[in-house]
């Protein structure tokens, strides 16, 4: 019995047959990482955290811009 498996195994996994189910995935999290990104800098003026929010929207990849969204623009000062 082989409990370990290497590198060797990869080349059997047909990836095109995957690559429609996992593309729009990518996708969309890229358009939410850029969408957050480009509201951040719009109103970086009024947002608190500026630094902190942009972390959690890049290293975060799906769930930091949506929290983003839900959250961080609650997060301004809006006179």
């Amino acid at each position: 019995m082989q409990l370990h498996y290497g590198w060797d195994e990869f080349k059997d996994i047909d990836f095109m047959s995957i690559l429609p189910i996992i593309l729009p995935v990518i996708a969309i999290g890229l358009i939410l990482v850029l969408t957050a990104l480009i509201d951040l800098y719009r109103h970086r003026k009024t947002r608190k955290n500026v630094l902190l929010w942009t972390l959690i929207i890049i290293f975060v990849n799906t769930v930091g811009p949506i929290l983003y969204f839900v959250i961080g623009r609650k997060d301004s000062d809006r006179i």
